[in-house]
């Protein structure tokens, strides 16, 4: 074929535009659609907490490559990874935050790989840096001797308005349920049952009270008699008979309805300070400190979040023997994440699990050993 045949043909050849199917027609997205598309189909199946978490630490990269001229997310190289990592590692960001952002950034590529936005061997180029067991532990906690004196403080207290009062009732749902702040706050009045001594947690996402596992989170969890009467004379006497936007009777209850996130983190704080019960460990004269404020109660050294709350109540039911797979189930975690972030033992303790196991191996006298 000559020439000018040959051009001929190739002038009456078609380009067909790319469409969004896959194959050679995957659309060029930008590294911020990208990243849209993949958490709004994360948040089919995971908390809201969790996608805001994940968009967070993803940010910052979609926030570099908009600085570096990175318009598609096909664009991206190893190189340009290993910079981003160089550019966080030089913003005196930690091994831990580091280390999460990084497997944020990992997870988020192998979306992109599978749906074919970037190259399969990308995700595998994302290197998070090895971080020790005990950087993931947050080691603060409500311990069990602080639990124990303040439940006392409440539980004997001769005013019934102290006996019977919010405080008392969050404090004690928290330390023997193990719950989450979303769960707690998630409680109804008719969730707990008197007669049979147990608290129902239930996902309700459209009525604002979703549990951080969605249905998975659902479960009964069994209350000690005494925290029972405790939760009966709060009922009865302190709990402001008020109804949410929905009609129902939330337990924890504001003057307004249903308390919200924030203010349920600040009661657990006022109802956690240990001037309750000791003089203060920092110096403090409570008539004149600062920390039992309503507006200042996190700011106490010794006050605790309903997280740290939850992470010193596994512990303890844990020290107690329960078997961990029956506190995983109770507190709606796993066993692995137990033993990875909650199982906060002291050295002590650990001795004492040890002994009370193995001690009575440890004897000459035993089977085995020398006799007299």
């Amino acid at each position: 074929m000559s020439k000018t045949s040959t051009d001929d043909a190739r002038s009456y050849r078609i380009q067909i535009a790319g469409t969004p199917d896959g194959g050679d027609r995957v659309p060029d997205l930008t590294p911020r659609e990208a990243s849209e598309r993949w958490l709004s189909k994360l948040r089919v199946s995971k908390a809201e907490s969790t996608v805001s978490s994940y968009e967070y630490r993803l940010k910052h990269l979609i926030e570099w490559c908009e600085d570096q001229g990175i318009t598609e997310i096909n664009e991206l190289t190893g190189w340009d990874i290993e910079s981003f990592e160089t550019h966080r590692r030089e913003q005196g960001l930690s091994p831990l935050s580091l280390n999460k952002e990084l497997g944020t950034l990992k997870n988020f590529l192998e979306y992109c790989s599978r749906v074919e936005l970037v190259d399969e061997s990308l995700p595998e180029k994302v290197d998070p840096p090895d971080v020790p067991r005990d950087d993931h532990v947050d080691e603060t906690q409500l311990h069990a001797d602080d639990a124990e004196a303040l439940l006392e403080y409440y539980r004997n207290n001769t005013d019934d308005r102290v006996r019977y009062s919010r405080d008392h009732a969050l404090l004690a749902l928290a330390w023997y349920t193990g719950a989450r702040l979303g769960g707690l706050r998630s409680l109804d009045v008719n969730d707990y049952n008197a007669e049979e001594e147990y608290v129902q947690f239930t996902h309700n996402p459209d009525q604002d009270t979703p549990l951080k596992n969605g249905r998975d989170g659902e479960r009964i969890v069994g209350l000690p008699s005494h925290v029972c009467d405790i939760l009966d004379g709060y009922i009865a006497k302190e709990r402001h008979e008020v109804f949410d936007d929905y009609g129902r009777e939330p337990l924890l209850a504001s003057q307004l309805g249903r308390v919200s996130k924030n203010a349920l983190r600040t009661w657990m704080y006022l109802a956690t300070v240990p001037c309750l019960h000791s003089d203060c460990p920092h110096g403090n004269e409570r008539p004149t400190c600062e920390f039992v404020d309503y507006s200042q109660a996190s700011k106490c050294p010794s006050s605790r979040s309903p997280h740290q709350v939850r992470t010193g109540s596994i512990t303890w039911q844990l020290n107690r023997g329960v078997p961990p797979q029956v506190v995983a189930d109770r507190v709606n975690t796993s066993v692995r994440v137990i033993k990875r972030h909650y199982d906060q033992p002291t050295k002590l303790e650990e001795m004492r699990e040890r002994r009370q196991d193995h001690l009575d191996s440890l004897d000459f006298d035993d089977e085995g050993g020398e006799g007299e």
